[in-house]
């Protein structure tokens, strides 16, 4: 059954941390797998599930930085993999699904953003490539090992509403814009939770994709400093000029474990979540938040996964 895309009064907010959110939640004997656990809002949405009581599976393309990121975290082990590189996704799968282990929540949180044009694979659009097609192979090799009842998380980012899916064009083969190719796999990242949430319900796994929120984190390490300036995120020091509008990684890392663990959202999926609720559909014109009608499309879902499928060799449901 589908949930409605609007809020359902959550009581939490923009400035709810991981933390309040797991207030009175026991994830032990829990498994989670958090791409890019180790920096960022994956390191804290790591730190707080451990808390909680999870044992966190972190696939890294970095996997001496995660470690030594990671050290005094019990309960996590590091793995390598690259998500621009689908033999490295098919080995991590294979290794994982070796050990005979179960996730119960899996956190798709590793991305790139406005980089400059670069390709992997086989020519692909690094962004696309990255943030959607290598979380798609990813989830999809490992759906053997995904429990009945689990949650997948899929990150994406207000963002999405600088570009629809570009069908004519995917991989910006004519006329690249770093901005415009993040919008396009932060809105492949919604329309991925929209059909997987369609295909797993029968096995009670819901999917969910999120807004995190505004945080300066190394997510920002493509951008150069003048054009940072430029757009008023910080000055000539490199101080933030308005850290009030940016949220803390606590609070940035809120809300997709809010949805990977939240009983709120028992019985639901496919929606797309900011500050810890569901998102109301986006005004036009408005693009303080919301979710493009672009993104939660379920036939463009569906065309999405039918191209991702084609373009990786892997369909977990064919």
């Amino acid at each position: 059954m589908s949930t409605a895309q609007h809020k359902i009064g959550s009581g939490y907010d923009t400035q709810s941390t991981a933390d309040d959110v797991l207030a009175g939640i026991d994830l032990s004997g829990k498994l989670a797998v958090v791409t890019g656990g180790y920096s960022g809002l994956g390191l804290e949405t790591t730190r707080a599930l451990t808390k909680a009581g999870a044992r966190v599976v972190v696939p890294a393309r970095r996997p001496d930085a995660a470690r030594e990121a990671l050290a005094g975290i019990d309960g996590v082990e590091v793995d390598p993999l690259d998500l621009g590189d689908l033999e490295s996704v098919r080995a991590f799968a294979e290794r994982f699904l070796a050990s005979g282990r179960s996730i119960d929540l899996m956190i798709d949180n590793a991305g790139i953003m406005a980089c400059p044009e670069t390709r992997v694979g086989p020519g692909w659009e690094a962004q696309f490539a990255t943030n959607h097609l290598g979380h798609f192979a990813l989830v999809n090799r490992l759906w053997p090992a995904i429990a009945p009842g689990a949650r997948v998380v899929s990150v994406s980012s207000r963002a999405h509403h600088f570009s629809g899916m570009r069908w004519d064009d995917v991989h910006w083969a004519h006329g690249y814009d770093k901005w415009e190719a993040y919008g396009q796999a932060k809105t492949a990242n919604v329309l991925f939770a929209v059909h997987l949430d369609r295909l797993g319900a029968e096995r009670g796994v819901r999917a969910f994709s999120l807004h995190p929120g505004g945080i300066h984190t190394p997510l920002q390490r493509h951008i150069p400093k003048e054009e940072m300036i430029e757009r008023g995120w910080i000055d000539e020091d490199g101080t933030l000029l308005n850290p009030g509008s940016f949220k803390t990684p606590e609070q940035g890392a809120a809300t997709q474990v809010w949805a990977a663990t939240s009983p709120q959202l028992d019985g639901m999926g496919g929606v797309y979540l900011e500050d810890c609720d569901i998102a109301e559909p986006a005004v036009d014109g408005d693009v303080s938040g919301g979710v493009k009608s672009w993104a939660t499309d379920p036939e463009q879902a569906a065309r999405l996964w039918e191209l991702s499928a084609e373009l990786t060799g892997v369909n977990a449901f064919a």
